[in-house]
């Protein structure tokens, strides 16, 4: 299947899927990175140290900041990762809205990390986005 890089095309298609759970970003050091990081659903070193994403509960069973928890809204679209505008798009879309969207780029689909207490609202403003673009 050949990745999508047209934006029309990609927001036309768009089919944003709430998933279970909710998620923290957590900084971990080199050891608990290293014995974490298959419990991670994201790991990425920076020049700080590591950042995970772990689920909420697992992070709390290692004693892990857990204040701020996050929805994984999943845009089932196979987009490129040369694809030119769809992030733009969507944090834009959440913006107006005054949702903060956390975007994770993997190599088949990107997924959107949105403030547990706004999930719902945030999946409505994302199909709409979708809605709007196949009527347009």
């Amino acid at each position: 299947m050949n990745a999508e890089v047209r934006l029309g095309t990609l927001l036309q298609s768009l089919e944003p899927e709430l998933q279970e759970g909710c998620f923290v970003f957590c900084a971990l050091d080199d050891e608990r990175a290293g014995r974490l990081w298959q419990e991670c659903l994201s790991l990425f070193r920076e020049r700080e140290g590591w950042s995970g994403v772990l689920e909420r509960g697992k992070a709390e069973q290692q004693g892990l900041d857990c204040s701020v928890g996050f929805r994984q809204i999943t845009l089932q679209v196979y987009s490129s990762l040369e694809a030119v505008g769809l992030t733009a798009a969507v944090s834009g879309e959440l913006a107006s809205a005054g949702i903060s969207a956390n975007v994770v780029a993997a190599l088949n689909h990107d997924h959107i990390f949105v403030p547990e207490a706004r999930a719902e609202e945030a999946l409505q403003l994302l199909r709409g986005l979708r809605n709007r673009a196949q009527y347009s």
